[in-house]
């Protein structure tokens, strides 16, 4: 993961602020296949906006993945790993495999928010990281705006909220890396009002401050919203 610097967040501000309209869409985090869309609360998000504390990034130092706990972990305790809950709810025409009770998901289809790109997914060595679970806000973004002071538990809380959670086009996760609202959006401009939003809730509900770019930024996308 790289911490990207301030002067290269303010000059993408520019370049990536923009949003169509409310036909952007969320995943919803209810686990009901049928309300997997909802809109983007840009009221709300504006609101919450306002609370969220505006600091410095702290030093990275310390951070490791571990901090938050074993990746995904069932922490609902319904027998599933996070990853495969996140799979099930995002994906569908999904297949399984036989006598995990509809656990472990074998295939199929993300309508991936991010990139607005139709990507079928296969489970296997070579193929799984096709399709990734992005933390909307990443561990590392948390790490330096507040995680660091948490207790483990609600660091482990954070990384497997599926509120923070989307599956998502696996390059362009890995092209988000750690970045946060000032430095990176997602290519399609229609979704970037619901990740705002979405950004905003993590933030607000976990009490993660924001950089002055950032809010920025933020402001930028939810006025064209």
């Amino acid at each position: 993961m790289r911490v990207r610097e301030l002067g290269a967040g303010l000059a993408m501000v520019a370049l990536l602020t923009g949003c169509s309209g409310l036909e952007a869409a969320a995943p919803a985090v209810k686990g009901d296949k049928g309300d997997k869309t909802e809109p983007a609360d840009v009221g709300k998000a504006k609101e919450q906006l306002k609370t969220l504390k505006v600091k410095g990034r702290a030093p990275r130092t310390g951070f490791d993945r571990d901090n938050f706990g074993p990746a995904w972990s069932d922490v609902d305790h319904n027998g599933c790993d996070t990853r495969n809950d996140i799979l099930k709810r995002d994906l569908h025409d999904e297949t399984f495999k036989p006598g995990t009770h509809d656990c472990i998901v074998l295939t199929g289809v993300l309508d991936d928010p991010y990139s607005g790109k139709t990507i079928k997914f296969k489970r296997g060595q070579d193929t799984s990281t096709d399709v990734q679970i992005d933390h909307v806000i990443p561990l590392s973004d948390a790490w330096q705006k507040g995680a660091q002071q948490w207790s483990a538990d609600k660091r482990k809380q954070l990384a497997n909220d599926p509120l923070n959670l989307l599956a998502v086009d696996g390059p362009l996760n890995g092209q988000k890396s750690d970045s946060d609202a000032a430095t990176w959006l997602p290519p399609r401009k229609a979704y970037r009002c619901a990740y705002i939003a979405r950004q905003i809730s993590v933030k607000a509900k976990y009490d993660v401050w924001v950089t002055a770019a950032e809010k920025t930024a933020m402001e930028g996308i939810l006025s064209n919203c």
